[in-house]
């Protein structure tokens, strides 16, 4: 069964399929998201907010998170202790 990780707002990804978990600040990853928006593989779960993290999925999707990358791995490990 897939791990669902919580990534704000009500917002679950599949934790199976994360590539990595990166800011947004830097440069290839505001061209990543770029492409992904044009190409319709971005989806937005800021609910308007800044966005703060950019999730990459398999498939070449990514996520955009209103939750910091440190915010998000300490969930997947608090989900990671549990089982």
């Amino acid at each position: 069964m897939a791990k669902l990780l919580h990534i704000g707002f009500g917002n679950v990804v599949n934790e199976e399929k994360i590539i990595a978990i990166v800011h947004p600040e830097a440069a290839p990853i505001k061209r990543l998201v770029a492409h992904a928006r044009e190409n319709d593989q971005a989806v937005d779960a800021t609910h308007g907010r800044k966005t703060k993290s950019v999730i990459v999925m398999e498939g070449q999707q990514v996520v955009l998170s209103a939750l910091l990358p440190e915010t998000i791995v300490g969930r997947s490990l608090d989900i990671s202790e549990d089982t």
